[in-house]
């Protein structure tokens, strides 16, 4: 007898092969068996009607601080998640040393939009070492499976102090951070992540540390993925990093190379489609380098106290050190230099915004007066028409006239999906970057594979279920090296997601306040999803989360 029993579903088995009605028995936390009567269970479920696939793997999170204080990284096993990747960008918080962590922190705060209450008054620190970090995980349970990479800022940090953020690496400096890595990467890690992207900034507006790393660094880093021959490099590309560097990097190393972001940008609309062609070439030399592309538009809720979208602009450094300060930042905004200097770069052509002058697709949201209450759901860009104002001058006097309490929400990237399925379409694309567990007060994109089923299957056809699911949950394990995960065969993990094809989708967001310190974020919820199971145990049913004191997910430390 099975433990379970899932019957009469449409088994989407993560390979892309075609659906199939079947039974799927699992015993012990795997796959016992697929097929037409594979016998009885403990528990029967009855799934006529309804889509199993493998669990969704999400290989872009940020939960390394959420995950010590919710075991569940909430939301994404009610979202279908059942395997997250963490450590992105080299966005780590091990290893840390005990003087190091409210820094951290505080750069985890600015760099990924996470409230730092939430933080200081959440995070569990019973771990110093990066080891001990996957122990301490473990041995508290988690409730998806979770792999973690290496991170670069963590490693500066670790060895080079509070001067991580403003120098280069002595070359004994890079020797000990080597050795970490390799100790890392022998006690399960994921790989490698680092950031070079001009934008992430940490606490103050300073350079996140990785940024500061030089060629040799970073190629002394990377190259040992190559000799402990395990585990992925993931960056986070500047504007000047260039697919040919990737490509040596694969060469020299033979691991697999992740390049995010790449998407689309209307101000420039051929940079994602020549950053894809050029990794395709590589790939068609033997190298495997993958892109990261999301699959939803980029928006975020931005309020003028931390306005995301503009933290890329050199000319808005200034304001990032004052959003604390309201009468500076009030003195600041007002100002016609910082004004025109802000005009100027939206503009100038090859500047390194997330927002790229497009008023008609930043909308209001919420208004702090009453008398303001008329102007909810229309652009800055209609009103500074209306006005006779440049929209900068506009949203920057409509914010200060509402003491900074008005929230806007700004299409930033990817919201044209005609030149979006080009990427997608892509064999080298690993469809990701949700950023779950980030930005937290910005968006919410943990549900992004909801969203690949819904709009680009249900909606526009682009892609077959099957093709979708493949590049969702078996082709994911593939590029990551996850073993035993991503498709439904006897043997692998019985990591499973069960929903009804014609409804499936992302509820709208809301705002709650479930963080320590009662501090508020972004979810999302599902629609359509009937259950998850991670490792054989149910967490989500049709009414939600059901995870309750289990933790049936995995600290995965091995990677094909």
């Amino acid at each position: 007898m099975h433990d379970l029993v899932i019957k009469g579903a449409t088994v989407v088995d993560g390979t892309g092969v075609g659906g199939f009605v079947a039974d799927v028995g699992v015993a012990q936390g795997r796959i016992a068996a697929v097929g037409n009567d594979v016998g009885s269970g403990a528990e029967v479920i009855d799934a006529a009607g309804l889509t199993l696939t493998p669990g969704i793997i999400d290989p872009h999170t940020h939960y390394d601080a959420q995950i010590t204080w919710d075991p569940s990284a909430s939301p994404s096993l009610e979202l279908g998640v059942t395997t997250v990747l963490m450590g992105n960008c080299g966005f780590t918080i091990a290893p840390c040393r005990p003087a190091d962590r409210e820094l951290t922190l505080k750069n985890l705060t600015q760099v990924e939009g996470m409230s730092l209450d939430a933080l200081l008054n959440g995070t569990l620190w019973e771990f110093e070492t990066f080891p001990e970090y996957l122990d301490m995980l473990e041995s508290k349970g988690v409730g998806p499976n979770v792999a973690t990479y290496c991170g670069h800022s963590s490693l500066r940090t670790w060895v080079m102090g509070a001067e991580a953020s403003t120098r280069a690496a002595r070359a004994d400096e890079v020797a000990e951070m080597k050795r970490l890595l390799l100790e890392a990467l022998e006690a399960g890690a994921a790989g490698f992540a680092t950031s070079t992207f001009e934008g992430h900034n940490g606490w103050g507006g300073t350079p996140m540390p990785s940024r500061l790393a030089e060629l040799g660094e970073l190629e002394t880093l990377v190259g040992a993925l190559g000799e402990a021959g395990r585990g992925c490099f993931m960056l986070t590309k500047g504007r000047h990093d260039e697919v040919a560097f990737f490509e040596k990097l694969a060469r020299d190393t033979g691991r697999p190379i992740l390049v995010a972001a790449v998407v689309h940008d209307d101000a420039n609309p051929t940079g994602a489609g020549s950053d894809i062609a050029g990794i395709e070439a590589a790939a068609a030399r033997g190298y495997p380098i993958y892109a990261q592309v999301p699959c939803t538009p980029i928006s975020m809720d931005l309020k003028l106290t931390g306005f995301y979208a503009f933290e890329g602009m050199k000319a808005w450094k200034p304001a990032i050190g004052l959003y604390e300060k309201p009468e500076q930042l009030t003195a600041l905004y007002s100002d016609p230099a910082f004004r025109a200097a802000v005009k100027a770069e939206l503009v100038a052509p090859g500047a390194l915004n997330r927002f790229t002058d497009q008023w008609d697709l930043m909308e209001i949201l919420e208004v702090s007066k009453g008398e303001h209450d008329h102007l909810v759901h229309r652009t800055v860009g209609e009103l500074a028409r209306e006005d006779g104002k440049h929209p900068l001058d506009w949203m920057l006097d409509f914010g200060i006239d509402e003491g900074f309490e008005t929230t806007f929400n700004a299409q930033i990237l990817n919201s044209n999906e005609d030149e979006v399925l080009k990427l997608l379409k892509s064999e080298r694309t690993s469809i990701t970057l949700s950023d779950a567990g980030a930005h937290l007060s910005l968006f919410c994109d943990a549900g992004f594979a909801l969203h690949m089923l819904s709009r680009w299957v249900r909606e526009r056809g682009d892609f077959s279920l099957e093709e979708a699911v493949h590049r969702l949950t078996g082709a994911q394990a593939a590029i990551y090296g996850l073993k035993d995960r991503g498709t439904i065969a006897p043997g692998q993990a019985a990591d499973l997601f069960l929903f009804d094809a014609e409804s499936v989708g992302r509820a709208p967001k809301q705002r709650v306040s479930d963080l320590p310190a009662q501090a508020s974020r972004l979810v999302t919820g599902a629609v359509g999803v009937e259950g998850v199971w991670v490792n054989g145990t149910r967490v989500v049913d049709a009414s939600g989360l059901m995870l309750g004191e289990g933790r049936p997910g995995q600290i995965l430390r091995e990677f094909g």
